[in-house]
């Protein structure tokens, strides 16, 4: 049954990157010109948004209702999501009112509103359905599943273009949704029955404020004037949030049963997994873009360059180790601590990510393969043992709300990383950009002149390119070596019976 609940977090995950393939293709559909590309790009931003404010809320509501029901409706609301995204456009009465691309963006939230209450869930329904011995192994399945997703796709959602165009993307996840309802229909209450302990009560104005606080973070995070200090804009989001966040705990404070308990926050074990699991999305997103665009731009293999699809099979090399190894740090759990499963992850992670920081421009095998993989094998061991650090730390009526911090802390930090990425990577290419003069504006004798001048100016700024990509690359490694400390600082967890006796405990 771990599987089944896997399958509904892998389908939900796809969908966060799935949509990077179709964006060209929904721009061409719904005539969409490339001066607005900045609000197709809240095609992504708003799938990102919602399901990171999502989790925390529905993971709580799962705590109180039962893990079950609140995964059903989790996928229902997913599955509306995904119909009204593939319907967009296509109603003449709403086209006169808003925008194809406005009810895409929409639709977006509410399928990922959808998508964001299966991960906490499925994580706490993994650690209810199985032995405290074979959780480790549970909630790497879960993890490895949602990896998988969000890894594999940009090649599915291309796939799927290529045979039906990009609307099939959005109905395909309808069926698929549906089966994994009616499987987890034969679910028993009874297995689940930890999901509802007690006199457990949802705490909604808590609930609301913390929705507004972390959609204002996120938002603010994501804007790149918040690292060019080139906008007021972020630093007004973040002074909401500080606002908010400050109500947040009046309210909390006088509540019985508060929507996060104080015990969690008291304890160490669940901030250091927390603040490791963050670095961990901040290393890990500028891995990839860095791949990507790297691959894209100045990288060289034998005899040609490098194209788009051969760019892919590179990052490919790396984010398909990562759900494996997700689930080998979930079995490594049986037999080790969770500090010695997640410090030699990171410390592959930091060693891929300094060698990967040496690649010349004519990169060739093997050092290519070795280098994503052992990055690939650093990032999917972290993932279970995190996960279940932060899990275990909960009293069992918060296991749930618990399980989405500690995914909310990874998205979060990803959101930190793409924002501080784009405005370095855009401020230090202006540099090199002005910092080396143009051939086109030094008159040459002739045209062999000029040709040779031309390739040397784009050898020059190939050249420099990669010592930035380099940059990236060591700054991602400084990131995950410094995750090692708040890893090697978690402490073991306290035997089962005494952590699920622990009462919660109010702000």
């Amino acid at each position: 049954m771990v599987s089944v609940i896997a399958a509904g977090v892998f389908i939900t995950a796809l969908d966060q990157t799935v949509v990077v393939t179709a964006l060209p293709a929904i721009m061409n559909d719904l005539r969409v010109p490339i001066t607005r590309l900045e609000s197709v790009i809240w095609v992504v931003t708003a799938y990102l948004l919602g399901y990171t404010v999502a989790m925390p809320l529905l993971g709580r509501l799962a705590d109180v209702y039962g893990y079950r029901r609140l995964y059903l409706i989790s996928l229902a609301v997913f599955a509306s999501g995904t119909t009204l995204v593939a319907l967009s456009g296509q109603w003449a009465w709403l086209n006169g009112i808003t925008e194809p691309m406005h009810q895409i963006v929409a639709a977006r939230i509410i399928q990922a509103i959808g998508g964001g209450g299966t991960v906490p869930v499925s994580l706490a329904i993994a650690a209810a359905l199985v032995r405290p011995e074979q959780r480790g192994l549970a909630l790497g399945v879960v993890a490895g599943a949602a990896e998988a997703g969000s890894m594999l796709g940009p090649a599915y959602g291309g796939a799927v273009i290529a045979i039906w165009g990009w609307r099939a993307i959005f109905w395909l996840n309808v069926p698929q949704a549906a089966l994994i309802a009616v499987a987890l229909l034969f679910v028993s209450k009874r297995q689940l029955a930890g999901s509802r302990l007690g006199d457990t009560r949802m705490d909604y104005p808590g609930a609301a404020t913390l929705t507004v606080g972390l959609a204002l973070l996120c938002l603010a995070l994501a804007h790149q004037g918040l690292f060019r200090a080139s906008s007021p804009v972020p630093f007004g989001l973040l002074a909401g949030f500080a606002a908010t966040a400050g109500i947040f705990y009046l309210l909390e404070r006088r509540r019985a049963q508060p929507l996060f308990p104080a015990v969690l926050f008291r304890t160490w074990t669940f901030l250091t997994a927390n603040a490791a699991q963050l670095l961990v999305g901040v290393a890990l997103i500028i891995a990839m873009a860095t791949t990507v665009i790297m691959a894209n731009t100045v990288m060289d293999v034998p005899e040609r360059p490098v194209d788009s699809f051969t760019a892919a099979l590179w990052l490919l090399r790396m984010t398909a180790t990562i759900p494996l190894c997700a689930i080998a740090g979930g079995l490594l759990l049986r037999w080790l601590d969770a500090r010695w499963v997640t410090i030699p992850g990171l410390a592959l992670t930091a060693f891929a990510m300094f060698r990967l920081s040496s690649w010349p421009i004519a990169i060739a095998e093997p050092q290519l393969t070795l280098d994503l993989v052992t990055a690939g094998i650093g990032f999917g061991l972290v993932i279970a043992p995190l996960m279940h650090r932060a899990i275990a730390a909960a009293p069992p009526e918060y296991r749930a709300v618990s399980a989405s911090v500690i995914v909310v802390a990874r998205m979060l930090g990803m959101t930190l990383g793409m924002a501080a990425l784009s405005a370095w990577g855009v401020n230090e290419f202006l540099a090199i950009l002005t910092g080396t003069p143009s051939p086109l504006m030094t008159p040459q004798p002739d045209a062999a002149a000029r040709a040779a001048a031309l390739s040397e100016y784009q050898q020059t700024l190939r050249t420099a390119s990669l010592s930035l990509f380099h940059d990236f690359y060591r700054a991602a490694g400084i990131i995950a070596a410094t995750a090692i400390l708040p890893a090697l600082l978690m402490r073991p967890n306290p035997p089962e019976s005494e952590r699920d006796s622990l009462p919660p405990m109010s702000f």
